[in-house]
């Protein structure tokens, strides 16, 4: 299946591959599949190392000897004589060792044409607790995440849905109502299947049958991320914290408070005793966080208040499984209140996959806007229905205190923009907001 990230993995090739490249995002969203068809497709030659299976290589690694050297054994225990020129060789799991992560350094600095590409496993996390160096300014990172709404339709065969979609948000005219519709119904399948690549794929077998759907897939790929809790943690009391505050995030969703609050983890829960938990989870890229705004000024991200803060799922398609929701009440449209949770963790899963940081704002108990937009027309807010009933007293609030250039109101509504200066945005076109 076509990722986006492809093209940005072809950017890093054809900047001279002046830094090894480390891929970070949580498991079972296809790091590895993507970049074995890259080094398969745009190199002569490649090499491909499981560093979970391959332990031998990490012994080398921890051998006190120069890092060229261990290099030579490595090419010995491979039986390989490796063609720097035209080779790229990905450590894969490169998490299982530091001191290949710190040997990121020495691939930088050598005058060899090294090719080098590593991806693992809560890598987010290990770098975060490394017990040596990290290369800092070797090493070019990118972030990877669960398959976006984009991906979904173009995996579906829809590539052409997508342009008339694109089209459509940048004219900022309506969509057909037929082709509208059926974006709709696409955008409903995607928030039961959510972005990972597995997942996408068995939908795809079955035809777009959400009866035929495995459900087991997400099932399994939640409880992965559960036994992935008791790795990298410094005892079972900080794994338990962690599952503890990922379980939670459904229900924290739906505080009147409009906040996490670590009072609904337990009674006695306090920041301090959660803080270590959380920052596992955010550096797993398990979930994702978004700060309130003091103030909605540039910079907006100078005016964060810290510890006031929701957290988000990083998949729509676990959170839907968390939630226990029956697939034909997302389909039929059944749901109330949770529907407009499950349409705001989408939108900020659609978010993050673009590299937009998230922010929200609101004025005190008068008025909340679910998140904010920084680009080059300033400060946009933008207001997330899960329907079409798009009266929102928070957005005139906004407009009427900070008069932006336009906002952005995302529901089920078509294409257009309002009286107000409201650009409306369907739910399914997310994914074109820069």
């Amino acid at each position: 299946m076509d990722r986006k990230i492809y093209q940005e993995l072809l950017n890093w090739k054809n900047s001279n591959i002046e830094k090894p490249l480390m891929i970070i995002g949580a498991r079972q969203i296809g790091k590895t599949y993507i970049i074995d068809e890259f080094c398969k497709k745009e190199f002569k030659e490649y090499i491909y190392i499981n560093l979970l299976e391959q332990t031998e290589i990490i012994k080398i690694f921890k051998e006190e000897i120069n890092t060229a050297e261990k290099f030579n054994r490595m090419k010995i225990y491979l039986d390989k004589d490796i063609d720097l020129e035209n080779t790229i060789i990905f450590f894969d799991e490169v998490q299982e060792s530091e001191e290949i992560i710190s040997a990121l350094k020495y691939f930088n600095e050598s005058e060899e044409p090294f090719k080098i590409i590593c991806a693992g496993s809560l890598l987010g996390v290990k770098l975060k607790r490394m017990h040596s160096s990290f290369p800092v300014g070797k090493v070019k990172m990118l972030n990877m995440y669960p398959m976006d709404f984009e991906e979904f339709l173009i995996a579906n065969g829809s590539k052409s849905l997508v342009d008339e979609i694109k089209k459509c948000y940048i004219e900022s005219t309506p969509m057909d109502s037929v082709l509208h519709e059926k974006a709709l119904n696409l955008y409903r399948l995607y928030l039961c299947v959510g972005g990972m690549p597995e997942a996408v794929k068995n939908i795809i077998a079955n035809e777009k049958d959400i009866l035929k759907f495995d459900k087991t897939i997400i099932e399994d790929i939640y409880q992965s991320y559960l036994n992935d809790m008791n790795k990298y943690v410094s005892n079972k009391f900080e794994a338990s914290k962690i599952e503890t505050i990922y379980k939670s995030i459904p229900s924290q969703l739906g505080n009147m408070s409009n906040k996490f609050q670590y009072g609904k983890i337990s009674s006695n829960a306090r920041k301090r005793d959660y803080e270590t938990a959380l920052n596992w989870l955010l550096s797993s890229t398990m979930i994702h966080k978004c700060s309130i705004l003091k103030k909605p000024e540039i910079p907006p991200l100078g005016f964060i208040i810290d510890d006031h803060f929701k957290l988000y799922l990083s998949d729509v398609g676990i959170l839907v499984n968390m939630l226990q929701v029956k697939y034909n009440d997302i389909i039929l449209d059944n749901l109330l209140q949770y529907k407009g949770i499950i349409a705001e963790n989408y939108v900020a899963t659609q978010l993050v996959a673009k590299n937009i940081p998230l922010m929200y704002w609101e004025s005190g108990n008068q008025a909340e806007i679910d998140f904010i937009l920084y680009n080059n027309d300033g400060i946009i807010p933008i207001e997330v229905k899960a329907n079409d009933n798009v009266g929102s007293q928070s957005l005139n609030v906004y407009i009427k205190r900070y008069q932006p250039k336009y906002a952005i109101r995302i529901s089920t509504k078509n294409f257009g923009f309002s009286n107000n200066n409201i650009k409306s945005i369907p739910l399914y076109a997310t994914f074109c907001i820069k």
